[in-house]
């Protein structure tokens, strides 16, 4: 499936698309390019000439801690049909890297693409809009689990969305999904040590919300462990209307 598809799966879920916009999406000249897990994808502090949408696997915006080398906060993390650092479109530059977790295959879209589509598709210029606001409210709600949630329930919360924005795009389905994250990944994206972490996952398990076995999640209990996130998918604005 071309990257393109899961962007339009992304903006079908929200709106109407016409024949044209359609067309001016799937006619996108592309780079397809494959990144080990940990490789830079983006890195930081560049002026950018393209943008990038993730295909398959997942990735993180990810920032390093000044005076501590071996330290980071990952502030996102993306999957197959986001566009990645479209803000990057119109910042001069990225005060964060976006790195692979796992394998991952993405394709970037030259920024020359980008301006056509805004100079000539007011619709799917505000789609695009709409794509980077959608981010932003992702990582408000990062910030309020954090402050709101203890170690258990902000895991699941984070396992609810990325299996909600997954199954949007057809990524996953049936409560199933690939997790590529190493337990010091998610300790990097929670703010918690590793043994925290295991301790989370070993909790989820024991009440019957999850199988995890390996980067493969079963939800066991969608009403359950949603209701322990305290988990409402109003911030990822996946309701249909015209924009």
């Amino acid at each position: 499936m071309a990257i393109t598809e899961y962007f339009i799966r992304y903006l079908q879920r929200r709106d109407e698309i016409g024949d044209k916009d359609l067309a001016r999406l799937r006619a996108m000249k592309t780079e397809h390019v494959s990144f080990a897990p940990g490789e830079v994808i983006v890195p930081v502090e560049r002026i950018a000439r393209r943008s990038c949408m993730m295909l398959q696997g997942m990735s993180a915006r990810s920032h390093q801690l000044v005076g501590r080398p071996n330290e980071r906060v990952i502030t996102a993390v993306h999957v197959p049909g986001d566009f990645v650092d479209l803000h990057g479109f119109v910042l001069a530059g990225l005060e964060h890297s976006v790195v692979a977790l796992g394998p991952a295959e993405v394709e970037f879209v030259d920024h020359d693409e980008l301006i056509d589509i805004t100079e000539t598709y007011p619709h799917l210029t505000r789609l695009l809009w709409m794509a980077t606001l959608i981010d932003a409210a992702v990582h408000r709600q990062w910030l309020v689990a954090a402050a709101s949630l203890r170690s258990s329930a902000h895991l699941a919360h984070l396992l609810c969305e990325i299996y909600t924005r997954l199954g949007a795009v057809g990524a996953a389905a049936d409560l199933q999904f690939t997790l590529p994250l190493l337990q010091r990944e998610l300790a990097d994206i929670l703010g918690y040590s590793p043994i925290h972490i295991n301790r989370a996952v070993r909790d989820l398990r024991d009440r019957g919300f999850l199988r995890w076995t390996g980067t493969e999640v079963e939800i066991l209990d969608w009403a359950g462990i949603s209701r322990l996130a305290r988990f409402d998918p109003t911030y990822l604005d996946m309701e249909k209307h015209r924009r």
